[in-house]
Parts: C-alpha cells; structure tokens; sequence
C-alpha cells in the first residue's frame, strides 16, 4: 500500500513545484544545508534528478524558491497594531523575519545567498517600507533602513544559527563563536578591556543581544527622523 506521499507501484511519481519545495525544507531541517543536494531531494521524491530540473535549473532556483517559502506571512505582523508606533512595527517584522528564519535549520544561510523576488519577500519589503514612509521618512530613507534592518537581521541569525551548531557537527571545532576559545584566548593574552566584558560577549542569550541591536537602529532612524534628513538637514 502507497503512502500519500509515495507513487503507487510501478507508477512514476508525481511532484511539482510547491512539493519539491517542502521537501526541500524538511531535508534542511533533518540534515543542514552543506547535506541537500539535488541528487539527495531526488531520492526523498523517488524520482530522477533530472525531473528537478523542470522545476528548478539550479540549486540556487531552488534554494531562492525555500527562501521565499520561509517567509510566507512574515508581512502581516502589524496588521495586529494599526496606527501604532511605526518604531514598534519596525521592531515586530525584524523579530518576525528572525523567527522565520530561526524556524528552519540553517535557514539565515539559505535566506542570505539568494535574492527572491517572489510575494512574500517582496511583501515583507513592501510593508517595511510602508512603516517607514507613513512615518515620514522620505524614500531614500526607507530604502535605506530597509536595507539597515534586514541585513542586521539576517546577520544576526546567521551567526546565531552557527553558534547554535551541534557540538559534535562539521567544522564544531573551529567555530569562532566557542564561548570557552574566547575565554581562553582573552585570558591568555593581554586584553583587559575585552576581559571586563567576557561574560556578556559569551553569554547564549540571543535574544537580548537581537533586541539590544535592534534598539540602537530603531533609536537611530527615530534621531535622523527627528533631525529631517541623514545629514541634518
């Protein structure tokens, strides 16, 4: 007896595009990026790998088609606070685009390397934006902090998803973001400074460190909204 998801015996499988995808997605989570391969997805939807390529010329096609799967319904966070502070809405579709990509293994890597442009990226864009300006920011400003927010957020999660690595995964040995090769490497140097500050710069929680960030951006675009410009002016 056929799975749902299995062909029936001696029928070739069926996939599409929205299949593949989710597929995708679910061998990311189980494996990490650096694992999914096309052959591997190909294998996982029972069928050729060139039957992928209907879909998808290359990975990256694909990788750009889970980047835009991950944020599906990110752009509808302020909804839930028309009118509201245009700082706090900033500040809510920052932490919705983190958890998104928070909610797949590897998902800031996946995200970073692709530029989709398909309704929910877009979206996402386009209703920052819309913050920005119906605050008052002028257009080159909006484009501007969008850019300032979702690179500091991507980055952010990127390094958080690194520093989350499996002990015992590639490469674990040499992750820079090791708390205790920092600690080592600041007690046995001479670096006083860095030594006063070595329990925040080692501590996990990521959270606070997102949202202290965060802060000094939306701070920031609230003093060059207030001063009428990025020069003053």
């Amino acid at each position: 007896m056929s799975s749902p998801s299995s062909p029936a015996r001696g029928r070739p499988a069926r996939i599409d595009q929205a299949r593949t995808v989710a597929t995708a997605l679910e061998l990311l989570d189980e494996s990490g990026l650096d694992a999914l391969t096309m052959r591997r997805l190909a294998t996982a939807l029972d069928v050729q790998a060139g039957a992928l390529y209907r879909y998808f010329a290359t990975k990256q096609d694909l990788l750009t088609a889970m980047a835009e799967r991950m944020l599906a319904g990110v752009a509808a966070v302020p909804a839930s606070a028309p009118g509201g502070d245009w700082g706090e809405q900033l500040t809510g579709l920052a932490g919705a685009l983190r958890g998104a990509l928070l909610s797949y293994r590897d998902g800031a890597r996946v995200f970073a390397g692709t530029y989709a442009t398909g309704a929910s990226v877009l979206g996402f864009a386009d209703t920052v934006v819309g913050v920005l300006r119906g605050a008052g920011f002028g257009d080159e400003e909006a484009a501007r902090a969008l850019l300032a927010v979702a690179n500091f957020t991507v980055g952010h999660t990127l390094e958080e998803q690194a520093a989350r690595q499996p002990a015992d995964g590639p490469g674990a040995p040499e992750r820079s973001a090791d708390p205790e090769r920092l600690r080592r490497a600041v007690a046995e140097g001479e670096f006083e400074q860095l030594a006063a500050v070595l329990p925040t710069l080692t501590e996990s929680d990521f959270t606070t460190h997102f949202a202290f960030g965060l802060h000094l951006l939306v701070e920031g675009l609230r003093a060059v909204r207030a001063a009428g410009g990025p020069s003053g002016g």
